[in-house]
């Protein structure tokens, strides 16, 4: 082993791993790609963005679809809305929803892809 700057570790390629740690992101950026990951870690959030994947939906279709209740959607929507995957509307009394930009129906095909794939 070539000499490690890490007294709990064992390198055995230290020139490549000085080299991946040196263009390792920050770990502000790192933490926020894991929160943003953390969004889709709930069934409902999920049920929701593959409805809007498919179509703009307001609060009380979106609990239909879910088998929800409104309120529970809004909790969920207000969750979406804060991490930036969802945008919404007003169109009278009603507030439309919709995905915020395609990234997020990739980071959803994605995961789908993945899992049919097992």
């Amino acid at each position: 082993m070539a000499n490690c700057n890490c007294d709990t570790c064992s390198c055995i390629n230290e020139a490549l791993a000085k080299n991946v740690k040196k263009k390792m992101l920050n770990d502000d950026t790192l933490f926020d790609i894991a929160e943003c990951f953390k969004i889709f870690g709930d069934s409902t959030r999920i049920k929701i963005i593959y409805a809007l994947k498919l179509s703009e939906l307001c609060v009380n279709d979106l609990a239909f679809i879910t088998n929800s209740t409104p309120s529970a959607i809004s909790h969920q929507l207000r969750i979406l809305k804060q991490a930036k995957l969802v945008k919404s509307k007003k169109v009278g009394k009603i507030v439309y929803y919709s995905l915020k930009d395609n990234h997020v129906i990739k980071l959803f095909e994605i995961g789908r892809e993945h899992i049919e794939e097992l």
